[in-house]
């Protein structure tokens, strides 16, 4: 990463974040959540009988940083996280993060992902790197380095910017590349705030409605938006074309449903064809309808690794597991409810749900396995047959995992 890139980080730590808000709320997100990656790396619940090693690559402000290790600790699981970023600004906030949340699990580090091998570290079981291969000349080169450092039944969590999402973002970064190049970053800020409020309608920047409110974005928001030196964007394609370089299969997205075209055709041939495609197409193919995935999250294992993930309820023995709601309140959401309606960023999909959905989710609780949640089931008078309970459970998980909701292991 090359030396503006690193003045800028300096200059306008990113995202920015006050560590006493600490105190006030803790920033969850995806990738790293814990149990997505208990679900999309290990399918099973992480050893509590050994330090969890993890990396967090061009950590900035340490959102996933302080979210991991703080999960990890309320499990009361042991834990070896590396945090590495390029900017000393940065990393200041991040260590004033973890020390109001009194997390000392956090090792942090000043260097480049690309300097991985001098720095001598022991291999990792995870490394999250959201939003930073785009920014590095060589996103391929970073990627390879952070392979290097991962154990074989390790995986990655990943963050790369959405080409067709962000249109408009790079020809708004050409036009101030044209006009305000040659400035002072300060200046080069202030003519970006004086752009945004020029542009007519037609500038597709300004038609594009999923970026979002850049006047409120702050000095910060406006650099990594629109003037940040080293910035690319990537299409589904190119993601498992990048995974597959590095050796590397993709187990999901977050969130599933928006990568599915069938969620956004109605025309039954439409939907025959998209169904009969490989996965990795029909990925494609839901980008391409959709236009607004502005972001990709994805997590990735050794190729050869990803048979080991299932992607849908194959054993009785699974333990779902809810994803930031709980077992109440979504059982209050989906009582009676025949489907789940969403609005993704303009984008209208209609998410069936089985008839006990509710019943169904009022029994994951994250320890209960299927086989115990249909026991419990038959007591309440809801006797299913097995077949009968795993097409019903089927139907939820696709909704839900859909949303990024109900999780496996």
């Amino acid at each position: 990463m090359d030396t503006d890139v690193r003045g800028q980080y300096e200059a306008y730590p990113y995202p920015p974040r006050d560590p006493a808000d600490e105190a006030k709320r803790l920033i969850t997100g995806s990738p790293s959540n814990i149990v997505e990656i208990e679900h999309y790396v290990f399918g099973r619940k992480l050893a509590a009988d050994q330090p969890f090693r993890a990396l967090v690559a061009g950590g900035g402000t340490g959102d996933a940083t302080i979210m991991l290790a703080s999960q990890l600790a309320a499990r009361g699981l042991m834990a070896e996280i590396t945090h590495i970023d390029i900017s000393g600004a940065s990393l200041e906030i991040a260590r004033a993060r973890a020390a109001a949340r009194k997390l000392d699990s956090i090792n942090f580090i000043q260097a480049s992902l690309n300097d991985l091998t001098e720095l001598g570290l022991e291999k990792f079981d995870y490394i999250d790197c959201c939003g930073v291969l785009h920014h590095l000349p060589e996103p391929a080169a970073g990627l390879h380095s952070l392979v290097a450092a991962l154990r074989p039944k390790g995986g990655i969590g990943l963050m790369l910017y959405g080409r067709l999402g962000r249109t408009g973002v790079y020809e708004a970064q050409d036009l101030l590349r044209l006009i305000a190049d040659d400035l002072p970053d300060a200046e080069r800020v202030e003519t970006a705030r004086a752009l945004l409020d020029d542009l007519p309608p037609t500038n597709w920047l300004k038609r594009n409605s999923h970026i979002g409110d850049h006047h409120n974005a702050g000095d910060a928001g406006i650099y990594d938006l629109l003037l940040h030196r080293q910035d690319r964007a990537y299409s589904v394609a190119e993601i498992f074309a990048l995974a597959a370089d590095a050796e590397l299969e993709i187990t999901g997205f977050i969130e599933p449903a928006r990568y599915d075209p069938l969620n956004y055709l109605e025309d039954a041939a439409l939907r025959q064809k998209a169904a009969s495609l490989p996965w990795p197409q029909r990925c494609a193919t839901a980008e391409l309808i959709a236009g607004n995935l502005k972001v990709h999250i994805c997590y990735l294992v050794n190729s050869g690794r990803g048979g080991d993930i299932p992607r849908r309820p194959q054993s009785q023995m699974a333990v779902p597991v809810l994803n930031n709601v709980s077992p109440e309140a979504l059982a209050g959401r989906l009582k009676g409810a025949p489907a789940i309606s969403l609005d993704f960023d303009g984008a209208k999909i209609r998410l069936p749900l089985p008839k006990l959905a509710a019943e169904i989710s009022a029994q994951i609780n994250g320890e209960r396995n299927l086989a115990e949640i249909r026991r419990r089931l038959a007591k309440a008078g809801h006797r299913l047959s097995a077949s009968a309970f795993a097409r019903q459970f089927e139907v939820l998980y696709k909704a839900l995992n859909g949303i990024n909701a109900l999780l496996l292991r």
